[in-house]
């Protein structure tokens, strides 16, 4: 697609979902993603904003309940991780609460040091965290009551999808696995983007060793992708990837939210550069499910883990043909068709009591 087809798409798009984002400033719990709740009604998905603690951490969640909840029942459960960058209050959002409308009680968190969470600095983004932040979703979402302990789930997306991969290879509670777009955070941030950086690699390491060492010592934190100025439409249509240009539109024009995006601390790329979600990922014997869009350009992380997780109980991949990466976030017809695919997996997957039938 040329430039000038790029840069009218963009308007196009930005132009469509004007309307929409009138509406999603209004939502009073925040949320920024079309059809989302704006108020708790009998009968329908409620949505319940909660805080808990992890090692010393607030976390801040969103608790969705089925319609015609009770408390009494036991519910099948997902948590749902959320893209690098991101917050709960957009695609883990969406996807919670679609399924949510299908009779599962779900929980999206703001991972520590991001978003409404605590911790500080801000925006530290390290696997051990990010992986931590899984668990104790589930440290959390299987004490809350109405919750089926035997029956928690797992859905990650983008970064959250690496971060599930690892939190599932020793987290049996998740009797079923679920990625969509997943993104390998260790693989780009030490390779780049579709191995665009490989030759820099000891260099950003010098960089994220200073970064850390001036941390130490009390100076200034350094970040990675946060002070930048705006970007006009025309460099937004001139970027590389579809990732980055799309997603530089998701986050910061049509799905923007104030706790979203500010880069990463610079020291982060110590853990980051020598981690990767598919390490041991053959301890994985759950059910999993990798979902991607087929024009996705980061199919690639996708097919890499699906391959090299062989002792899964089970594993399917599935693609959603025409979807890019971001699209997967909010596009309709995708989100529709990745919602139906999630469904039956955890239908297929947890333990349904007769009972609670979903």
């Amino acid at each position: 697609m040329k430039k000038t087809q790029i840069l009218m798409l963009m308007m196009m798009i930005i132009g469509a979902v004007e309307e929409t984002r009138a509406q999603q400033l209004q939502n009073p719990f925040g949320l920024v993603y079309a059809g989302a709740i704006m108020e708790n009604k009998r009968g329908a998905v409620n949505i319940h904003p909660v805080t808990y603690e992890r090692s010393g951490i607030t976390v801040a969640a969103n608790v969705y309940t089925p319609p015609n909840f009770d408390a009494e029942h036991k519910y099948p459960t997902l948590v749902v991780a959320h893209p690098n960058g991101g917050v709960k209050e957009q695609v883990a959002g969406l996807y919670a609460q679609r399924l949510a409308e299908l009779g599962f009680v779900t929980i999206a968190a703001d991972a520590a040091y991001q978003g409404a969470s605590g911790g500080e600095p801000r925006n530290v983004d390290t696997p051990h965290n990010r992986v931590e932040d899984i668990h104790g979703m589930a440290d959390y979402i299987s004490k809350y009551k109405g919750v089926d302990q035997g029956n928690i789930g797992l859905l990650g997306i983008c970064g959250g999808g690496g971060y599930s991969l690892k939190a599932a290879q020793s987290d049996k509670r998740f009797k079923a696995v679920a990625t969509l777009s997943m993104f390998n955070s260790g693989e780009v941030r030490r390779n780049g983007f579709l191995k665009s950086q490989v030759e820099s690699i000891q260099e950003r390491l010098e960089q994220a060793s200073k970064a850390r060492e001036q941390e130490a010592n009390g100076g200034e934190v350094l970040y990675v992708g946060k002070g930048t100025p705006p970007l006009t439409e025309e460099q937004i249509a001139a970027m590389p990837f579809d990732l980055y240009r799309e997603g530089y539109i998701y986050y910061g024009k049509t799905h923007a939210h104030p706790n979203s995006g500010g880069g990463y601390t610079m020291s982060s790329l110590l853990e980051l550069i020598t981690w990767d979600a598919t390490d041991e990922i053959e301890l994985i014997d759950q059910p999993l499910l990798m979902i991607a869009g087929s024009k996705a350009d980061t199919y690639y992380m996708t097919d890499k883990a699906f391959e090299k997780a062989v002792n899964a109980k089970t594993k399917e991949l599935f693609l959603i043909n025409g979807a890019t990466h971001i699209q997967t976030y909010w596009k309709p017809e995708y989100v529709d068709q990745a919602v139906d695919k999630l469904d039956a997996f955890y239908r297929n997957n947890l333990e349904i009591s007769q009972s609670n039938e979903l």
